[in-house]
């Protein structure tokens, strides 16, 4: 065989493998996302009530909205008030300010020891039915925390920190029942 039929043979055997490797790995796995069954049409997200010792007189209304928008927003699913295909129902049982890194005395006010930094953690327990695959229903608990300076008040603590430990608790909670990761 000379070398021209060989590079014309290698050369088919590469644009063949190509055009074939896509449509193998689009049967292999669902490029969607989701793992909810297509049969799965409804959901409903029912409020998050804050059940933690400390309170953040927004936190329950903010969780709530937050996570119904991300399934109504990311999925097919519609929203329902009775009877649907997945009831997602919880309460936030963690929500605390603690402090991690203390200054040393000598640059503290005063000469006192003091926060440098404080950590926000915030835990949520989930109850997740789905009447479609009941083998995936589960009952979790969920946590996050952001750590931040002690220089911040409280209300700018409320306003940004606590966006960013929901939507990572809500994105844990978003891959478990939709992308089942």
């Amino acid at each position: 065989m000379n070398l021209s039929l060989k590079n014309n043979i290698f050369s088919g055997l590469k644009i063949g493998l190509t055009l074939l490797l896509p449509m193998f790995l689009q049967n292999c796995y669902s490029f969607t996302g989701s793992s909810l069954s297509p049969e799965t049409k409804t959901i409903l997200i029912k409020d998050f009530p804050n059940n933690a010792a400390l309170m953040n007189p927004s936190l329950a209304q903010q969780f709530s909205t937050d996570i119904q928008n991300r399934f109504l927003q990311r999925t097919t699913l519609k929203g329902a008030a009775e009877n649907p295909d997945i009831l997602i129902e919880g309460e936030i049982t963690d929500y605390s300010i603690t402090p991690t890194t203390i200054s040393s005395a000598v640059n503290a006010p005063g000469g006192n020891i003091q926060a440098a930094q404080n950590k926000l953690t915030i835990a949520v327990k989930v109850h997740y039915e789905n009447k479609i695959e009941p083998d995936k229903s589960f009952d979790r608990s969920y946590s996050d925390e952001a750590v931040f300076s002690s220089d911040l008040d409280i209300n700018t603590i409320e306003a940004s920190q606590v966006k960013v430990v929901n939507e990572r608790i809500i994105n844990k909670i978003f891959n478990d029942i939709v992308a089942n990761w």
